[in-house]
């Protein structure tokens, strides 16, 4: 391997970790959102199961 097909594989590695610490957040959003979307539909499908009109 060449030094400059050493150099083109670390620049490719380096914008590749960057563009993952660019969408890591965004995946980590998305899936606590889903986690709160689930968490909401199952509170409220056991509210209108057992009657609960009112919280306090």
């Amino acid at each position: 391997m060449t030094s400059a097909q050493t150099e083109g594989l670390i620049a490719m590695l380096t914008v590749f970790a960057i563009l993952v610490l660019l969408i890591l957040p965004s995946v980590v959003g998305i899936v606590h959102d889903k986690r709160v979307d689930r968490q909401i539909r199952k509170a409220r499908e056991y509210r209108t199961a057992h009657g609960v009109t009112r919280t306090v």
